[in-house]
C-alpha cells in the first residue's frame, strides 16, 4: 500500500495526468483527483496544496480547491489549515471494515432485485457493463471507476431503496484500489469486469441465490485483487466472519 510521511509536505509537482478544459471543469477535476487517490497515484498521507495540484493538472487552484472540499466530505482527504489537503490514510482494518459493511448490505439486496430486471433494464445494465469493460481494456481507470459505480448504483436502485444506493456508493468512494493500475496493464481488469455481465444474467433469470453469491465474490475481489493486485487479501467469507469474532 503506498505510504508517505505525513509530516512532510510534497514539494515536487505530483504526477497526475493533466486535464483538458471541458465545459464542466470542476466535475472533471473532481473525478481526476478522486481516481488518483483511489488508485494510489496520490499517496496516502501526502500533503498537497491546491496551487500545486492545479499546476499538475493544468488548471487554476480554484476548481482544485472546490474538488478537494468535495473529497473531504467523502472522507478521501482532510484539510490542513494554511497548508492544503492531506490524503486520508486507510489501514488494512479500515479497508476490511468497508468491505464487510458492503457485504452485509449489497449481496442480500439481490433478493430484492431478482425478478425486477426487465428486458429493457437488462439491456441498459449490459450497456453500462460493456462500457465498463471497454474502459478497462483501454486502461482508462477514471472512466472504469465511474462506470463501475454507475452500474452498481443502477442495479441497487431496482430495490426501490434510495438510501441503500447512496450508502453503498459512499462506501465504494471511500475505499482504495491500488491494484487497478497493474491489473489494467496486465489485461486482468477487463476479465474481472465480466462479472457485471454474469450478475445481470442471473438477476434477469430471477436466480437471487446465484446473484448474491456472485456479488459476494465481486466485493471480495474489490478488497483483495483490486486493492492489492493479488488474491492475498481476505476472502468474502473471512470478512463476513469478522462480525462473529
Amino acid at each position: 500500500m503506498p505510504t508517505s510521511d505525513p509530516a512532510v509536505a510534497v514539494r515536487s509537482t505530483p504526477a497526475v495526468e493533466r486535464v483538458a478544459r471541458p465545459r464542466y471543469l470542476r466535475e472533471t477535476v473532481l473525478e481526476r483527483l478522486r481516481t488518483a487517490i483511489i488508485t494510489g497515484e496520490l499517496a496516502e498521507g501526502a500533503l498537497f496544496s491546491a496551487p500545486m495540484l492545479g499546476q499538475a493538472l493544468g488548471v487554476s487552484a480554484t476548481p482544485v480547491r472546490e474538488a478537494m472540499m468535495d473529497l473531504a466530505r467523502e472522507g478521501l482527504v482532510e484539510t490542513v489549515k494554511n497548508k492544503g489537503f492531506r490524503i486520508t490514510r486507510m489501514s488494512e482494518d479500515d479497508l476490511d471494515d468497508l468491505a464487510q459493511v458492503r457485504l452485509l448490505l449489497e449481496p442480500p439486496a439481490m433478493h430484492l432485485v431478482a425478478g425486477r430486471v426487465t428486458d429493457v433494464e437488462r439491456t441498459a445494465l449490459r450497456e453500462v457493463a460493456e462500457a465498463c469493460a471497454a474502459a478497462a481494456e483501454r486502461e482508462d481507470l477514471q472512466q472504469y471507476l465511474q462506470l463501475d459505480r454507475a452500474f452498481h448504483a443502477r442495479l441497487l436502485s431496482l430495490t426501490g431503496n434510495q438510501q441503500l444506493v447512496v450508502l453503498a456508493t459512499e462506501l465504494r468512494l471511500r475505499t482504495r484500489m491500488y491494484g487497478l493500475i497493474a491489473l489494467a496493464r496486465d489485461g486482468r481488469l477487463a476479465a474481472s469486469a465480466q462479472e457485471h455481465h454474469d450478475l445481470v444474467e442471473q438477476l434477469h433469470r430471477g436466480d437471487a441465490d446465484a446473484a448474491e453469491h456472485l456479488l459476494r465474490q465481486h466485493i471480495g475481489h474489490a478488497r483483495a485483487l483490486w486493492a492489492t493486485g493479488t488474491e492475498s487479501g481476505p476472502s468474502a467469507d473471512e470478512l463476513t466472519r469478522r462480525r462473529d469474532t
